[in-house]
């Protein structure tokens, strides 16, 4: 095949952009390196992997930016929207997947298109010319990394990026832990029960929140130690560090969860989600931790009902990067420096894997209108998709830019006044007519 894009990076974004391409004529060589090279975090060779956990975050289109970004990513046919609904397995209000069969359907798919040429090969240089997309995330490997660092003429930054462990379902002790979603308020997917909480009592917290604080933690080398955690992919012992109650506020939070047993809250808990379509495997909610393995065992089966715990996956920490987006990018995704490459993705500093898909879609429609020789206008920032591709090519200080997942914070003010449990519905409701207007138009 001939190609007249060529991606590099089969993830989320890669494969999203590949997909928005192909849809619309265009051929495309999609160079992924896995198959080849492993990476420190990913576990196949599937396109769009998903590393950490198997959550797409909130569903709910009219109260919260994420959902509304699924939604918007839905009208404009993204695959991995598609994707994720065919293969969801019960998670509140949340849309989450069985991350095997999500990622073996986007790989069919792609691999099925007679558009897209996927070519297992490790990419160290950037293309000379020709219309180029890079979306090798936020684990690009060290000689492409280089290569951009060139291109770009700055440094990258780089944050840390921890992953939860997975439990199997049969090894958790259910004549302690129960089945509930926090104020009942659960999907019909899951019988409005799609949460296994494991509580503890005060003596037990103080226990475990003094465990994550002493237990033994990977070990930095020399040229990572400067490096700043992500604050949205905080690892649990990272948090303890901070207070004795700050679990307590987070991912350890009791409110609205009843204990059947006791009738009333525990003082702390720890709630699994489940991480694939079988029930068979368990994510534990926000313990991303950079504990090592045999810590990691020791320490979790001290959480009542996991006393017996098995553990499909341990937690671990890789190093993410990412480009000072706001600098180095045109508002289509451009490399101002090299107008033919544009990014997408994780590598941009959005954070989240839809946000990366999101990106990933962005890209590809812009570079298929410019090969028609056209300008696709960017979305209205009063759209989740403009909010976001805003925060990346905004022009705000580079020497600020952090990795966001898209909020409402991200989106232009509200005019007027309004009660601020309207506001959500009014981003929203402006939202949704500024993205009809953009479809009309392009």
């Amino acid at each position: 095949m001939t190609h007249q894009v060529h991606i590099i990076g089969g993830g989320l974004a890669g494969s999203e952009a590949a997909w928005q391409l192909a849809e619309s004529g265009v051929k495309v060589r999609l160079s992924e390196m896995r198959g080849v090279e492993g990476t420190p975090a990913h576990h196949s060779d599937q396109l769009a992997e998903l590393v950490c956990s198997n959550s797409f975050r909130s569903d709910d289109a009219e109260h919260n930016a994420v959902g509304l970004l699924h939604a918007e990513m839905r009208a404009l046919g993204s695959l991995i929207m598609r994707v994720a609904d065919v293969h969801k397995v019960p998670a509140g209000s949340a849309l989450a997947v069985d991350r095997d069969g999500f990622a073996a359907a986007v790989t069919a798919e792609i691999v099925g298109h007679p558009n897209i040429e996927l070519v297992r090969e490790r990419v160290d240089m950037l293309p000379a010319s020709g219309p180029t997309i890079v979306a090798t995330g936020p684990l690009t490997a060290p000689a492409l990394a280089e290569a951009i660092r060139a291109a770009a003429g700055r440094d990258q930054l780089a944050f840390f990026d921890a992953i939860a462990p997975i439990v199997y379902r049969d090894s958790v002790d259910m004549d302690v832990a129960w089945m509930a979603s926090r104020w009942d308020k659960g999907s019909p997917d899951g019988d409005g029960n799609d949460y296994i909480n494991c509580p503890l009592d005060k003596e037990q917290y103080l226990a475990f929140h003094q465990g994550l604080l002493d237990g033994e933690k990977t070990e930095f080398k020399e040229w990572e130690k400067d490096t700043p955690y992500f604050e949205g992919c905080m690892p649990i012992e990272v948090m303890a560090a901070r207070g004795v109650d700050t679990l307590r506020y987070g991912p350890m939070k009791p409110v609205g969860l009843d204990n059947p047993r006791t009738g009333r809250w525990p003082y702390a808990v720890v709630q699994l989600r489940q991480d694939n379509a079988l029930g068979t495997l368990w994510n534990m909610v926000g313990f991303q931790t950079k504990l090592k393995h045999a810590e990691q065992v020791r320490l979790f089966r001290t959480i009542p009902g996991l006393e017996k715990a098995e553990f499909a996956r341990l937690g671990g920490l890789h190093r993410n990067t990412f480009i000072k987006s706001p600098d180095l990018l045109d508002p289509t995704l451009r490399l101002k420096a090299a107008p033919h490459i544009r990014f997408a993705g994780q590598i941009t500093g959005c954070e989240g894997y839809v946000e990366s898909a999101a990106i990933g879609l962005l890209a590809g429609r812009f570079a298929a209108a410019e090969l028609r020789g056209a300008t696709m206008a960017p979305p209205p920032p009063a759209t989740s998709l403009g909010a976001l591709l805003g925060h990346i090519t905004g022009g705000g200080d580079a020497a600020l830019y952090q990795p966001m997942n898209v909020n409402f914070g991200l989106f232009p003010p509200i005019e007027g006044r309004s009660k601020k449990a309207d506001r959500k519905a009014l981003y929203t409701a402006r939202a949704r007519e500024a993205l009809r207007e953009w479809q009309a138009a392009i």
